[in-house]
């Protein structure tokens, strides 16, 4: 039944999205629509970037299954950036030889910063599933950008999980963030959120990556007589922190963005893990019928149980049927990176996606698709993560849609 309900799904979909574009068949002498794609699938961060890649691939062979465009299939050009910046930055330009339409890509802010002037240059467009580093769509004026995306910037989630922990009563904050352009941005999206709320950290401590003891660190935010550790990191380190919390046998709380729902935080930390709260968009729980036959689809096409990170799957799946109905509504001659970049920012129809019901996801004057009235509250328990609140769970069964940030 879920799987017959998901083809429906996907068909009505695409039958939607296709309504006004050229209806003939294009011709035989035409490329192939070439998406690139790019991440760390392999290295410290594949974690998830795999998730990423297979949530592109699920929903690729979804679209091509009921005709890809115009009844030639979308074609996928897979890069691997290994979480390196420099890498990052010789695999886009190879995306950019291969002639790609547009790309769908990037999980690490530095990577990201280091290679979107590629994809502007070019004029191609890119959704950005992944990284939530708030500079990613702030590089360029709105209007001339092609970086999109679709994953919950740190701008949002940071003040998101700011009011969390105040709501709790914890407001003397201590912050542990890397040095990496992750870290640096999340670090200064956290002070920005508590400067707001008229408190300033207690403590700001920062490392390299790859680090293997953050005592010093700890005790220094003990000593300050912290309530609360806002970790800010992509790596084992959230892990690296939790286990030194728990040998002091100190047991204030860990909160922060969606990187404590990964593997290397929950496997590395194991119980030191229990408890640690992170903002969401998508947590793999069949409150719809889109994402049960989403979670199903991804479980017996990848053949595991569980999906390691859920929302770079469930996001980059999004994020390749947003850039597939821009592509469907445009006729053949216009298939180019300037008219998949307006084709996005007016979209005429919403996309009924898994994370959320996408209405005017973006426009020439936002390039971010996600809101914080999105976000729930993640919980580590039992070694996975849930829903913090019973009330989020049941919220959650409604789809929240895009909502105007509230005047500074």
């Amino acid at each position: 039944m879920r799987e017959m309900a998901r083809k429906a799904l996907v068909g009505a979909a695409l039958a939607a999205s296709s309504m006004g574009a050229f209806p003939q068949p294009a011709p035989q002498s035409l490329p192939t629509i070439r998406i690139g794609v790019i991440g760390p699938f392999s290295g410290p961060s594949a974690d998830f970037g795999t998730p990423m890649l297979n949530g592109v691939k699920l929903a690729i062979n979804e679209i091509n299954s009921f005709g890809g465009y115009l009844g030639r299939p979308l074609e996928l050009v897979i890069k691997d950036d290994k979480a390196d910046p420099e890498v990052g930055l010789k695999m886009s330009q190879e995306l950019i030889d291969a002639k790609v339409h547009a790309a769908i890509g990037f999980c690490n802010t530095g990577v990201a910063m280091k290679s979107i002037d590629v994809f502007q240059r070019h004029t191609t467009p890119l959704i950005v599933p992944c990284s939530t580093g708030t500079p990613v769509t702030a590089k360029y004026p709105p209007a001339e950008s092609y970086i999109f995306r679709n994953s919950p910037r740190d701008a949002i989630q940071a003040p998101f999980m700011v009011d969390e922990i105040i709501s709790r009563g914890w407001t003397k904050v201590a912050i542990l963030a890397d040095r990496t352009g992750y870290g640096e941005a999340g670090l200064q999206d956290v002070q920005k959120a508590l400067a707001k709320k008229n408190i300033q950290p207690v403590h700001v401590g920062r490392f390299d990556l790859g680090v293997k003891d953050l005592t010093a660190e700890l005790q220094e935010s003990r000593r300050k007589g912290a309530q609360v550790i806002f970790s800010y990191t992509v790596g084992p380190e959230n892990a690296v922190i939790a286990n030194g919390r728990q040998a002091m046998n100190w047991k204030v709380p860990q909160v922060g963005a969606w990187p404590l729902s990964f593997p290397f935080f929950i496997n590395g930390a194991k119980d030191a893990a229990e408890g640690a709260l992170m903002a969401q968009s998508f947590i793999a729980e069949p409150s719809n019928e889109r994402r049960a036959a989403f979670l199903t689809s991804y479980a017996r096409t990848f053949n595991v149980p569980r999906i390691p990170v859920p929302m770079a799957a469930a996001q980059a799946y999004d994020a390749t049927y947003l850039l597939a109905h821009a592509i469907l509504s445009l006729p053949v001659e216009k298939v180019s990176g300037p008219q998949i970049k307006l084709a996005l920012e007016q979209s005429k129809r919403p996309y009924y996606g898994v994370v959320t019901t996408y209405d005017n996801a973006f426009s020439a004057s936002d390039k971010d698709a996600l809101t914080a009235n999105m976000l729930v509250v993640g919980v580590i328990w039992n070694g996975a993560v849930t829903f913090a609140y019973p009330e989020d769970a049941k919220r959650n069964i409604i789809v929240q849609r895009k909502k105007a940030a509230p005047a500074n």
